[in-house]
Protein backbone atom coordinates (compact mmCIF):
# COMPACT_ATOMS: atom_id res chain seq x y z
CA UNK A 1 0.00 0.00 0.00
CA UNK A 2 1.18 3.56 -0.69
CA UNK A 3 0.62 5.94 2.02
CA UNK A 4 0.10 9.44 0.31
CA UNK A 5 0.35 12.81 2.71
CA UNK A 6 -0.95 16.07 1.29
CA UNK A 7 -1.13 19.43 2.95
CA UNK A 8 -5.10 20.69 3.81
CA UNK A 9 -4.28 24.26 4.14
CA UNK A 10 -1.98 27.33 3.05
CA UNK A 11 1.60 28.12 4.58
CA UNK A 12 -0.06 31.59 5.57
CA UNK A 13 -3.77 32.62 6.02
CA UNK A 14 -4.99 33.39 2.33
CA UNK A 15 -2.33 31.86 0.37
CA UNK A 16 -2.55 28.92 -2.17
CA UNK A 17 -2.97 25.50 -0.63
CA UNK A 18 0.18 23.41 -2.15
CA UNK A 19 0.05 21.02 -4.26
CA UNK A 20 2.96 19.03 -2.36
CA UNK A 21 2.28 15.26 -1.89
CA UNK A 22 4.18 13.10 0.15
CA UNK A 23 4.93 9.33 -0.01
CA UNK A 24 7.60 7.11 0.82
CA UNK A 25 9.87 4.68 -1.38
CA UNK A 26 11.23 2.68 1.68
CA UNK A 27 13.17 5.03 4.18
CA UNK A 28 13.49 7.82 1.23
CA UNK A 29 10.83 10.56 1.12
CA UNK A 30 9.72 11.74 -2.29
CA UNK A 31 7.66 14.91 -2.40
CA UNK A 32 6.53 15.75 -5.88
CA UNK A 33 4.97 19.32 -6.53
CA UNK A 34 4.79 20.57 -10.04
CA UNK A 35 6.19 17.51 -11.92
CA UNK A 36 8.84 17.80 -10.19
CA UNK A 37 10.09 15.34 -7.29
CA UNK A 38 12.58 15.40 -4.53
CA UNK A 39 13.97 13.03 -2.60
CA UNK A 40 15.58 12.82 0.62
CA UNK A 41 16.54 10.58 4.01
CA UNK A 42 15.24 12.13 6.96
CA UNK A 43 15.86 11.13 10.24
CA UNK A 44 12.89 13.29 11.73
CA UNK A 45 10.15 14.87 10.49
CA UNK A 46 9.13 18.26 12.26
CA UNK A 47 6.32 20.27 12.57
CA UNK A 48 6.99 23.56 12.41
CA UNK A 49 4.93 27.34 13.10
CA UNK A 50 6.30 30.68 13.45
CA UNK A 51 5.85 34.29 13.48
CA UNK A 52 6.59 36.80 10.54
CA UNK A 53 6.30 40.21 11.12
CA UNK A 54 5.56 41.95 7.84
CA UNK A 55 6.56 45.54 7.23
CA UNK A 56 2.72 47.72 7.80
CA UNK A 57 1.22 44.80 8.57
CA UNK A 58 0.02 42.71 11.84
CA UNK A 59 2.69 39.82 10.59
CA UNK A 60 1.87 36.42 9.71
CA UNK A 61 1.70 32.76 10.87
CA UNK A 62 3.54 30.62 9.06
CA UNK A 63 3.03 26.64 8.72
CA UNK A 64 4.82 24.05 7.74
CA UNK A 65 6.42 20.68 7.63
CA UNK A 66 10.60 19.77 7.70
CA UNK A 67 12.64 16.75 6.92
CA UNK A 68 15.82 16.44 9.24
CA UNK A 69 18.59 14.72 9.00
CA UNK A 70 20.21 13.21 11.97
CA UNK A 71 22.13 16.35 13.55
CA UNK A 72 18.99 18.55 13.42
CA UNK A 73 19.81 19.85 10.20
CA UNK A 74 16.88 20.65 7.67
CA UNK A 75 17.05 18.61 4.42
CA UNK A 76 13.33 19.90 2.88
CA UNK A 77 11.33 22.48 3.82
CA UNK A 78 7.79 22.06 2.72
CA UNK A 79 5.61 24.77 3.67
CA UNK A 80 1.79 24.35 4.23
CA UNK A 81 -1.02 23.35 6.95
CA UNK A 82 -0.38 19.58 7.33
CA UNK A 83 -2.57 17.21 9.63
CA UNK A 84 -1.29 17.00 12.86
CA UNK A 85 -2.65 12.89 13.20
CA UNK A 86 -1.69 12.12 9.92
CA UNK A 87 1.65 13.74 9.89
CA UNK A 88 1.89 11.40 12.98
CA UNK A 89 0.74 7.88 11.28
CA UNK A 90 2.43 8.61 7.99
CA UNK A 91 6.00 8.88 9.69
CA UNK A 92 5.20 6.00 11.46
CA UNK A 93 5.12 3.75 8.57
CA UNK A 94 8.64 4.62 7.89
CA UNK A 95 9.79 4.13 11.40
CA UNK A 96 10.55 8.16 11.40
CA UNK A 97 10.05 10.13 14.73
CA UNK A 98 7.86 13.39 14.29
CA UNK A 99 9.55 16.26 16.85
CA UNK A 100 7.24 19.81 17.10
CA UNK A 101 5.19 21.38 19.69
CA UNK A 102 2.83 24.22 19.56
CA UNK A 103 4.27 25.43 22.36
CA UNK A 104 7.76 25.84 21.17
CA UNK A 105 8.36 29.69 21.22
CA UNK A 106 8.59 31.02 17.06
CA UNK A 107 12.02 32.41 17.87
CA UNK A 108 13.39 29.13 18.52
CA UNK A 109 11.37 27.48 15.46
CA UNK A 110 13.25 30.04 13.17
CA UNK A 111 16.68 29.28 14.61
CA UNK A 112 16.25 26.00 14.18
CA UNK A 113 15.12 26.06 10.44
CA UNK A 114 17.54 28.60 9.53
CA UNK A 115 20.04 25.31 10.03
CA UNK A 116 19.99 24.19 6.70
CA UNK A 117 21.91 20.66 5.12
CA UNK A 118 23.92 20.33 2.20
CA UNK A 119 21.34 20.09 -0.72
CA UNK A 120 18.79 22.28 1.14
CA UNK A 121 15.59 22.33 -0.63
CA UNK A 122 11.99 24.32 -0.66
CA UNK A 123 9.27 22.93 -2.29
CA UNK A 124 6.27 25.51 -2.35
CA UNK A 125 3.99 23.25 -3.99
CA UNK A 126 2.58 26.20 -5.82
CA UNK A 127 2.55 26.58 -9.89
CA UNK A 128 4.84 29.62 -10.84
CA UNK A 129 2.64 32.14 -12.55
CA UNK A 130 3.22 31.13 -16.82
CA UNK A 131 4.92 34.24 -18.58
CA UNK A 132 3.38 35.77 -21.39
CA UNK A 133 5.27 37.69 -23.91
CA UNK A 134 2.38 40.54 -24.25
CA UNK A 135 2.57 41.15 -20.34
CA UNK A 136 5.46 43.50 -19.60
CA UNK A 137 4.80 45.62 -23.03
CA UNK A 138 1.50 46.06 -21.43
CA UNK A 139 2.56 46.25 -18.20
CA UNK A 140 4.82 49.46 -19.05
CA UNK A 141 2.07 50.79 -21.49
CA UNK A 142 -0.60 50.69 -18.43
CA UNK A 143 2.18 52.64 -16.62
CA UNK A 144 2.68 55.03 -18.88
CA UNK A 145 -0.98 55.90 -19.57
CA UNK A 146 -1.35 55.95 -15.70
CA UNK A 147 1.64 57.86 -15.03
CA UNK A 148 0.07 60.66 -17.98
CA UNK A 149 -3.24 60.75 -16.84
CA UNK A 150 -1.65 61.17 -12.62
CA UNK A 151 0.44 64.19 -14.38
CA UNK A 152 -3.27 65.58 -16.38
CA UNK A 153 -5.18 65.73 -13.18
CA UNK A 154 -2.68 67.05 -10.30
CA UNK A 155 -1.68 69.72 -13.65
CA UNK A 156 -4.94 71.17 -13.46
CA UNK A 157 -5.46 70.66 -9.37
CA UNK A 158 -7.34 67.68 -9.57
CA UNK A 159 -5.26 66.04 -7.13
CA UNK A 160 -7.89 64.78 -4.97
CA UNK A 161 -9.40 63.13 -8.24
CA UNK A 162 -6.37 61.36 -9.00
CA UNK A 163 -6.35 59.74 -5.71
CA UNK A 164 -9.93 58.61 -5.72
CA UNK A 165 -9.38 57.10 -9.13
CA UNK A 166 -6.20 55.33 -7.58
CA UNK A 167 -8.13 53.62 -4.93
CA UNK A 168 -11.04 52.53 -7.28
CA UNK A 169 -8.59 50.79 -9.34
CA UNK A 170 -7.05 49.21 -6.81
CA UNK A 171 -10.64 47.62 -5.59
CA UNK A 172 -11.21 46.15 -9.09
CA UNK A 173 -7.63 45.18 -9.01
CA UNK A 174 -7.96 42.97 -5.70
CA UNK A 175 -11.34 42.03 -7.74
CA UNK A 176 -10.32 41.04 -11.31
CA UNK A 177 -6.97 39.60 -9.72
CA UNK A 178 -4.95 40.93 -12.08
CA UNK A 179 -2.14 42.16 -9.73
CA UNK A 180 0.38 43.18 -12.71
CA UNK A 181 -2.32 46.49 -13.51
CA UNK A 182 -0.74 48.19 -9.91
CA UNK A 183 1.17 49.86 -11.99
CA UNK A 184 -1.58 51.91 -14.10
CA UNK A 185 -2.72 53.22 -10.73
CA UNK A 186 1.26 53.60 -9.17
CA UNK A 187 2.77 54.62 -12.07
CA UNK A 188 5.70 56.12 -10.06
CA UNK A 189 6.48 52.13 -8.99
CA UNK A 190 7.85 52.02 -13.03
CA UNK A 191 10.58 54.81 -11.64
CA UNK A 192 11.27 53.89 -7.85
CA UNK A 193 12.83 50.33 -8.53
CA UNK A 194 15.59 51.26 -10.60
CA UNK A 195 15.76 54.28 -8.16
CA UNK A 196 15.46 52.27 -5.06
CA UNK A 197 18.06 49.52 -6.88
CA UNK A 198 21.02 52.33 -7.62
CA UNK A 199 20.35 53.86 -3.99
CA UNK A 200 20.90 50.56 -2.40
CA UNK A 201 24.09 49.97 -4.76
CA UNK A 202 24.93 53.08 -3.31
CA UNK A 203 24.04 52.66 0.14
CA UNK A 204 26.57 49.62 -0.13
CA UNK A 205 29.29 51.75 -1.24
CA UNK A 206 29.18 53.49 1.62
CA UNK A 207 29.00 50.65 4.02
CA UNK A 208 25.36 51.35 5.18
CA UNK A 209 23.77 48.09 3.73
CA UNK A 210 25.16 44.92 2.36
CA UNK A 211 22.59 42.29 0.79
CA UNK A 212 20.97 41.54 -2.87
CA UNK A 213 17.84 43.65 -3.90
CA UNK A 214 15.69 41.11 -3.27
CA UNK A 215 17.03 39.21 -0.33
CA UNK A 216 18.24 39.44 3.48
CA UNK A 217 19.81 42.91 4.25
CA UNK A 218 21.82 44.02 7.13
CA UNK A 219 20.93 47.63 6.94
CA UNK A 220 22.24 50.62 9.71
CA UNK A 221 19.92 52.32 11.55
CA UNK A 222 19.21 55.94 12.15
CA UNK A 223 20.60 55.33 15.88
CA UNK A 224 23.72 53.23 14.45
CA UNK A 225 22.27 49.65 15.24
CA UNK A 226 22.23 46.62 12.69
CA UNK A 227 18.76 46.45 11.54
CA UNK A 228 17.94 43.05 9.14
CA UNK A 229 15.85 43.18 6.81
CA UNK A 230 14.15 40.20 5.17
CA UNK A 231 11.66 40.59 2.21
CA UNK A 232 9.59 42.61 3.67
CA UNK A 233 10.16 41.75 7.26
CA UNK A 234 12.09 44.04 9.58
CA UNK A 235 13.32 42.34 12.95
CA UNK A 236 14.48 43.78 15.96
CA UNK A 237 17.61 46.08 15.46
CA UNK A 238 20.54 45.00 17.34
CA UNK A 239 22.54 47.03 18.98
CA UNK A 240 26.41 47.68 17.89
CA UNK A 241 28.43 47.34 20.48
CA UNK A 242 30.98 44.70 23.26
CA UNK A 243 28.79 44.76 25.57
CA UNK A 244 26.79 41.55 25.85
CA UNK A 245 24.30 40.95 23.85
CA UNK A 246 25.18 43.22 21.32
CA UNK A 247 26.67 42.72 17.71
CA UNK A 248 30.17 43.07 18.17
CA UNK A 249 31.14 40.91 14.46
CA UNK A 250 30.11 38.90 11.27
CA UNK A 251 31.00 35.61 10.11
CA UNK A 252 30.22 35.20 6.39
CA UNK A 253 30.52 30.80 6.08
CA UNK A 254 30.86 28.75 3.11
CA UNK A 255 29.81 24.88 4.12
CA UNK A 256 29.55 22.78 1.42
CA UNK A 257 27.11 23.88 -0.79
CA UNK A 258 25.78 26.27 1.64
CA UNK A 259 26.52 30.31 2.51
CA UNK A 260 24.91 32.36 5.20
CA UNK A 261 25.95 34.83 7.55
CA UNK A 262 26.31 34.85 11.84
CA UNK A 263 26.03 37.63 13.53
CA UNK A 264 28.26 37.22 16.49
CA UNK A 265 28.31 39.47 20.29
CA UNK A 266 31.69 40.02 21.83
CA UNK A 267 32.44 36.30 23.15
CA UNK A 268 31.99 34.98 19.13
CA UNK A 269 28.93 33.30 20.40
CA UNK A 270 26.42 33.86 17.78
CA UNK A 271 23.41 36.20 18.04
CA UNK A 272 21.59 35.48 14.51
CA UNK A 273 21.64 33.53 11.41
CA UNK A 274 20.50 34.27 7.84
CA UNK A 275 21.37 31.87 5.20
CA UNK A 276 21.98 32.86 2.08
CA UNK A 277 24.39 34.59 -0.47
CA UNK A 278 26.76 37.58 0.93
CA UNK A 279 29.02 39.62 -0.87
CA UNK A 280 31.86 39.61 1.48
CA UNK A 281 33.09 42.88 -0.18
CA UNK A 282 29.63 45.08 0.92
CA UNK A 283 30.08 43.50 4.20
CA UNK A 284 33.89 44.43 4.78
CA UNK A 285 32.64 48.22 3.79
CA UNK A 286 29.79 47.56 6.60
CA UNK A 287 32.18 46.18 9.00
CA UNK A 288 34.76 48.99 8.67
CA UNK A 289 32.17 51.54 9.18
CA UNK A 290 30.92 50.79 11.82
CA UNK A 291 33.27 48.96 14.37
CA UNK A 292 32.22 45.40 13.87
CA UNK A 293 34.65 42.41 13.32
CA UNK A 294 34.19 40.45 10.25
CA UNK A 295 35.63 36.74 9.25
CA UNK A 296 34.95 34.92 6.09
CA UNK A 297 35.14 31.41 6.73
CA UNK A 298 35.04 28.10 5.16
CA UNK A 299 33.33 26.08 7.73
CA UNK A 300 33.87 22.07 8.71
CA UNK A 301 30.11 20.48 9.27
CA UNK A 302 31.37 20.20 13.23
CA UNK A 303 32.15 24.33 13.11
CA UNK A 304 28.80 24.83 11.08
CA UNK A 305 26.57 22.64 13.73
CA UNK A 306 27.88 24.39 16.73
CA UNK A 307 27.21 27.64 15.27
CA UNK A 308 23.56 26.22 14.31
CA UNK A 309 22.79 24.81 17.87
CA UNK A 310 24.00 27.08 19.55
CA UNK A 311 22.40 30.29 17.74
CA UNK A 312 19.44 31.70 19.21
CA UNK A 313 17.66 33.61 16.55
CA UNK A 314 17.36 32.79 12.61
CA UNK A 315 15.77 33.93 9.28
CA UNK A 316 14.07 30.33 7.86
Amino acid sequence: MTYRLTPIGPAVDGGPVPETVLTWDGPTLVATACDDAVRVRPAMLYRYRYDRQQAGSDGQRVTGLAALDHDGLVLLDLPGAWPEEQVTGFAAQAGVPVDGCRFESSKRVRARLSGRAPGWRRVLGVPPPKPARWRLPLIYAAGAVGLAVMVYLVSVGAWAAWRGLSVVGRVLIDLVEVKWLVVAFSPLLLVLRPIKARWRRYEASKGMRAGPLDGPNLVIGASKELVIHNIGEQLAPLEIGRAPGRAAGLLAYQYEDRSGLFILNHAGRPLHHIPGPWSPEDLRRLAARNDLDLSVLRLSREEYIDLVRTCGHGSP
